[in-house]
């Protein structure tokens, strides 16, 4: 049986969650003066982590005193440490009940996606071989067979991260129970009703016991998701915000509300609100369709970038990208949702490893993918939504680094620039726009004067077609599109349009 959830399309303006903690803006501490234990202080300075960051101090102590937790912080961030960690020490404060219930699931982590999912339960399994191994760690995602995670299920398991449709797999063939669990754990919520698992985690949440500590982690907070909160948290503290938000803006993050016309631009890749983001640098560049993929190539070269994630649109642009780089000579590979799970896994291992230069993705890669030093992300074909934006290019600038991301507008397809500055108004923030030498548009753009240029500026009209209301062949912007009703009004006023014209110029013997 589903158990749907109740997740209104929209929030009363005053909602059951409480009002945001800013993140801390001070130096980062170090885990030891968080109350972390010293076998995890040292298993995370073996990971690489040696100081918290503001999401990992606020969240730490949160967890570890046994609050249930809204956060929401950049991709980036360090999120999944800041649950990771405390998860490890909650479950090794008392070694006494650990030894009476050997092998009951006490934590379970749930992921959107396979890549997310994997990618968590190898930081996890990397601590506690440090730190705890006592404890097991399993791993169950689908695009695999289910039979050898059923065989690492036997005998128990204390953590659990998977996939919400494995999960329910896994319970239908009652290869574990979650009658125990004392920690629930849902990263990048956001992404998980994207995806259409809003039935799935109405199910799972009727089959949780009602004694829990639940943790709930998102880029962005839109409506569902303070629904989805308000359903799953008792008595949360929330981190992430602004403090001083009303309630009606606390249902949304700084890329979610619109920016005023007469806005200052912000620091590039910065979000309003949150003091955590990465120091992502945007740039825009003006060009023709047919060009793109050879000043892919010219940036490439010329700017020096070692490894570059490049997002499209659909599964056939990123095989057709992929397969171009290839025969310009660099290694290039495509990773999209139709990929087995073993060639999806080899993939983003060859491009970890630096054995690809070039990863051409769709928006399957926009979250779960930290690629440690990935200097350059390149929005080949622009993002669907700001958010999709935000969570692409949060690829780049990862835990302190810098980053680039790099969007191309195409100058013969009049929507591509109106579609990005409605992301540039979500995110609260303006982008320069260039001209590559060499790779200039065939047809002049207009631009606005006030407009920071990189370039030349070119003060010429935009091409007649986009003038007349031409159609974009390259699709139109989100929300923009003209709906079934919309067209079918059209042509019931374009009929009665022309049945009027030819009412009056009919003869009066006609008329009568």
């Amino acid at each position: 049986m589903i158990f749907p959830l109740n997740l209104p399309p929209t929030l009363p303006a005053a909602t059951g969650l409480p009002p945001a903690t800013a993140l801390p803006d001070s130096a980062p501490p170090g885990f030891a003066a968080l109350g972390l234990a010293p076998a995890l202080v040292a298993a995370a300075a073996e990971a690489g982590w040696t100081a918290a960051t503001p999401i990992q101090a606020a969240a730490l102590p949160v967890i570890l005193q046994g609050h249930d937790l809204l956060a929401t912080s950049p991709t980036g961030s360090g999120k999944t440490a800041a649950f990771v960690l405390p998860l490890l020490q909650r479950l090794l404060a008392d070694p006494a009940d650990l030894a009476r219930r050997p092998r009951l699931l006490r934590a379970l982590v749930l992921a959107p996606t396979r890549e997310l999912a994997l990618q968590t339960g190898e930081a996890l399994q990397g601590l506690a071989r440090s730190a705890a191994p006592q404890l097991k760690t399993v791993v169950a995602v689908g695009g695999l067979s289910i039979n050898p995670q059923m065989m690492a299920l036997r005998g128990g398991a204390q953590v659990v991260v998977a996939t919400p449709g494995r999960l329910l797999d896994l319970l239908d063939h009652k290869a574990l129970s979650l009658a125990d669990l004392d920690l629930l754990v849902l990263d990048e919520a956001d992404r998980l009703l994207d995806l259409g698992f809003a039935a799935e985690l109405g199910r799972l949440l009727a089959a949780l016991p009602a004694e829990r500590q639940s943790l709930l982690f998102s880029a962005t907070l839109p409506p569902a998701v303070a629904a989805l909160a308000e359903q799953l948290l008792r008595q949360p503290l929330r981190l992430g915000l602004d403090a001083d938000q009303g309630a009606d803006q606390g249902a949304h993050t700084a890329a979610d509300r619109p920016m005023a016309d007469h806005a200052e631009p912000l620091s590039a890749g910065r979000d309003a609100g949150t003091a955590d983001s990465p120091a992502i640098h945007q740039r825009a560049i003006w060009v023709d369709s047919a060009r793109r993929t050879p000043l892919l190539r010219h940036l490439i070269a010329t700017e020096g970038f070692d490894r570059v994630l490049v997002f499209v649109a659909s599964q056939y642009a990123s095989e057709h990208v992929a397969d171009k780089l290839k025969r310009a000579g660099l290694q290039a590979a495509a990773l999209h949702g139709k990929l087995s799970q073993g060639r999806r896994t080899q993939v983003l291992a060859d491009f970890q490893a630096n054995r690809l230069r070039v990863l051409v993705a769709t928006d399957l890669a926009a979250r779960g993918i930290d690629v440690v030093g990935l200097a350059a992300v390149v929005n080949l074909d622009l993002a669907r939504s700001a958010i999709d934006h935000i969570h692409r290019i949060g690829r780049t600038g990862r835990a302190g680094a810098s980053g680039q991301a790099l969007s191309f507008i195409l100058a013969d397809a009049p929507g591509s620039e109106a579609h990005f500055r409605l992301i540039e108004k979500r995110q609260g923030q303006r982008v320069p726009r260039e001209r590559v030498p060499g790779f200039e548009p065939a047809v002049a753009v207009a631009i606005d004067a006030d407009r920071p240029q990189h370039g030349p500026t070119d003060m010429a009209l935009k091409p007649a077609a986009a003038s007349a209301g031409a159609p974009d062949p390259h699709g139109g912007l989100k929300g923009r599109r003209k709906s079934k009703k919309d067209k079918l009004r059209e042509a019931a006023a374009a009929a009665a349009a022309a049945a009027a014209a030819a009412a009056s110029s009919a003869s009066p013997r006609q008329r009568r």
